[in-house]
């Protein structure tokens, strides 16, 4: 082997973020991977060095690449991982070239080849490289790792190397690259550094169910271990701003993550509940109506809904936004992860039809949109058709009462309005107007810029008539709940009285001048609590 591949590592195993060739792993097992740790570590340093111009760095590594055709290495010798190896190799070559990523798609494929393989590596050594399922959530969870460390190193990269893994398409949301490192620009980048970290969650995910998939109890050990880390630090991330100062896991997370290894991590359900309170939403209170396996149905339709609205709403170029839509409408027939399993769990006891899944992200390829704009009313109907009838239609079948499902589509419709008159402002900065063209026309505002739109001396009148149309939604509903089952449709009563609380604030309000945004009072979410318990 020629001197390029005996440099001694920089790194030890034990100084990573997440455990590579822990002791939990078998003693033979772990002096193979350690083989095959050493080998890539060195490759990995070689394209990390500042010493080295890129000319010399890729032809050390291609010297690595040669000796891997050497019988005598101890990659060979142990029968560890050649072929994954030369998959690393191909991705240092470019670390030793590329300094930027244009978008997530060429970020992912990065980590296809640079972090990948060693979850593979370690499945084959395990006995379970033909299986398709553990694979997948393999490289679920090596995405996330690689991804995150990249997160949290974003400055020294930059600096060191002048290497930034964050798609340069992403930064421009936040002023371009010099923007999004502006100490001073905390807020913009937060917006982009959440949408990141959203992708990250994902994958982990889609790695949600490794630990159950594996022959090995050892590794499962591990995976369980090394999924709980990536959890507490894409936490930690979103409370901190790792362009400020380093985000880092310590001792305590390391303690509670290999205490949590017998388990083998939270099953789908926990991590969907946990999910649905992280959100805080007014919606929850509406679900507490709930108990058992309809109340975990509901979670699951709400994380559904959360999850691509998300990704509609975030600072992410719009490209992106509909990539990763796409890739919701697969997980609707192809469940990979704990949200799409949790839906189709929901989808399949309850009979929540496939097609209201699709309105919804139909609705969310709508709002993904750089600018928004619906021509006419019939196309604000189909809006709120999708994006909140399609809701009223899954969650009346889930609380019991599937033939209530026109009071469902016309109760979502009327919420939606609501949070339109809501959110007109809001909205505007973000280049979203879902009053339609032609009542704007009727009133003689032409389209141009949202702000523009929305501060027109003419706007408000029409946001007065649709609040009037939401008004007589609610009455309506107030009335047709009554043909129903009260306890079935409690969790619509519960959510009914708290938008109707907004709606009538934002009357009382007014639509002219400033419209700051009406929230429930502590009082009236203690009563929509009591009223969820049937004491209301």
């Amino acid at each position: 082997m020629s001197s390029a591949a005996t440099v001694i590592p920089n790194r030890d195993h034990d100084t990573e973020n997440f455990p590579t060739a822990s002791l939990m792993l078998a003693r033979p097992v772990r002096a193979r991977v350690m083989a095959f740790y050493r080998f890539v570590r060195t490759a990995d340093d070689i394209a990390d060095s500042d010493a080295l111009d890129p000319a010399e760095k890729l032809a050390r590594l291609d010297a690595m690449e040669r000796s891997l055709d050497d019988p005598g290495i101890p990659l060979n010798r142990l029968s560890v991982g050649t072929g994954e190896a030369r998959l690393m190799l191909s991705a240092f070559r470019q670390d030793a070239t590329q300094a930027r990523y244009a978008d997530w798609a060429a970020l992912e494929d990065y980590c296809r080849r640079s972090a990948d393989p060693v979850g593979r590596m370690l499945l084959r050594l395990h006995g379970d490289g033909d299986n398709g399922a553990a694979n997948a959530a393999a490289d679920g969870l090596c995405t996330a790792l690689q991804v995150l460390n990249h997160l949290q190193d974003l400055v020294p990269d930059r600096a060191a190397l002048d290497r930034v893994y964050l798609p340069t398409a992403w930064m421009d949301l936040a002023g371009g690259e010099a923007g999004f490192f502006d100490p001073g620009n905390a807020l913009r980048r937060r917006e982009v550094l959440d949408s990141a970290l959203d992708r990250v969650e994902e994958q982990l995910d889609r790695a949600s169910a490794l630990p159950r998939l594996l022959r090995a109890r050892r590794l499962a050990w591990q995976s369980t271990v090394t999924i709980a880390l990536a959890r507490r630090l894409l936490a930690k991330l979103r409370a901190a701003d790792p362009v400020l100062g380093r985000v880092a896991l310590g001792r305590l997370d390391f303690a509670r993550a290999f205490a949590s290894a017998p388990g083998l991590g939270p099953r789908d359900a926990p991590v969907v509940a946990a999910r649905v309170s992280r959100a805080g939403s007014s919606f929850a209170r509406g679900m507490a109506a709930l108990k058992g396996e309809r109340r975990r149905a509901l979670w699951a339709v709400y994380a559904f809904c959360r999850s691509v609205d998300d990704i509609a709403d975030g600072a992410m170029p719009e490209a992106e936004k509909r990539r990763f839509l796409a890739d919701w409408r697969g997980k609707l027939t192809a469940p990979d992860c704990v949200l799409s399993r949790e839906l189709a769990w929901a989808r399949t006891a309850y009979g929540v039809p496939l097609a209201e899944c699709e309105a919804m992200v139909a609705g969310m390829e709508t709002d993904a949109g750089d600018r928004v704009r619906l021509a006419t009313e019939a196309e604000l109907d189909l809006y709120c058709r999708r994006v909140a009838g399609s809701v009223g239609a899954m969650a009346v079948r889930i609380f019991g009462a599937p033939e209530a499902e026109g009071f469902g589509l016309a109760l979502g419709h009327t919420f939606q309005l609501t949070n339109i008159l809501r959110d007109v402002d809001e909205d505007a900065l973000r280049e979203r107007v879902y009053v339609p063209l032609d009542l704007l026309a009727e009133s003689g505002i032409p389209d141009g810029p949202a702000a523009g739109i929305v501060s027109h001396p003419a706007f408000a009148a029409i946001c007065a008539r649709l609040g009037a149309r939401a008004q007589a939604g609610f009455a309506r509903a107030e009335a047709d709940i009554r043909q129903y089952s009260p306890v079935a449709l409690r969790p619509a009563a519960v959510m009914a009285w708290g938008y109707r609380r907004l709606l009538d604030r934002l009357v009382a309000r007014g639509w002219e001048g400033a419209r700051p945004r009406p929230r429930l009072t502590t009082g009236e979410k203690l009563r929509m609590a009591w009223m969820a318990i049937g004491r209301g």
